[in-house]
């Protein structure tokens, strides 16, 4: 084989590599004091180690949940600070990683319905993982939004919908907690996990382990999803993430336990 060959042989089978099947994650971010050095952000950054290098991250974050399903279109999409009463080191956190308007615009063709937005960005339920999954902020990111109106088996398949592009070195980022009442955690945080949210948390892991896609859609309506979600939006980014996963896919549980006594903290990661 002549030199020109071998090198566009060599190139090809970079590419292939380059695109090779991604896995899916779910995280638990929890406070935005995560964003920097806490026993949970070393977690993160352990985590980054179990993860291929994408070409780019979709995230879904609990904090972009409104009246809608969009994506951010910007190719330079701004740090949004969402948050209000924390040390003036958070506020001052950027996360300069580059927007991709075609992967939003293609992500909308497959989401029929969806629009694109250039008026929000990368909140904290993005960038607070991603600064230590991702520190150099080097891959592209779009952020796409919760519908509120939509029912739990909605964002179930527009997760799976986004399934295609993992095959194309996408990563596909559910970003919420398992469990997330903050009274809770602010009024009882520090007495022990209470059993409904150890039972939630320990049920919803079975269930994504058997794939019981059933359970996971009606488990806000059970007392302990009430309790654990007095609003769903930090559970929902979850069902994306499950979606985004199919048969192939195993799943483990590279970080568990509780912040605040009953704020599970539990990432999932499917496929890896």
């Amino acid at each position: 084989m002549r030199r020109r060959d071998l090198l566009h042989a060599a190139l090809g089978l970079a590419m292939t590599k380059t695109k090779k099947r991604l896995p899916v994650l779910f995280i638990g971010h929890g406070s935005p004091m995560n964003a920097i050095d806490t026993p949970w952000s070393r977690g993160f950054r352990a985590l980054a180690k179990l993860l291929p290098q994408p070409e780019a991250i979709v995230s879904v974050s609990a904090h972009w949940y409104t009246r809608g399903t969009f994506l951010t279109g910007e190719p330079r999409p701004r740090t949004i600070h969402d948050f209000g009463g924390f040390p003036r080191a958070l506020y001052e956190i950027e996360y300069p990683a580059a927007g991709k308007p075609d992967l939003a615009a293609r992500i909308a063709k497959l989401l029929a319905g969806a629009e694109l937005r250039t008026d929000w960005g990368l909140d904290h339920g993005t960038w607070s993982v991603l600064r230590h999954l991702r520190p150099a902020a080097d891959v592209p990111v779009v952020q796409l939004s919760i519908d509120a109106r939509l029912a739990p088996e909605r964002h179930l398949e527009i997760g799976r919908a986004l399934r295609p592009l993992r095959e194309e070195g996408v990563l596909v980022l559910g970003s919420g907690n398992v469990t997330h009442n903050l009274r809770h955690a602010f009024q009882h945080g520090g007495e022990g996990t209470p059993q409904w949210a150890a039972r939630f948390d320990s049920e919803i892991a079975r269930a994504l382990e058997q794939r019981d896609a059933a359970h996971l859609v009606r488990a806000l309506d059970t007392e302990e999803g009430r309790l654990s979600h007095p609003s769903p939006d930090h559970y929902l980014p979850l069902l994306y993430a499950a979606g985004a996963a199919d048969e192939r896919d195993g799943v483990r549980f590279p970080i568990e336990g509780f912040d605040l006594s009953s704020l599970s903290m539990r990432a999932a990661l499917f496929g890896s």
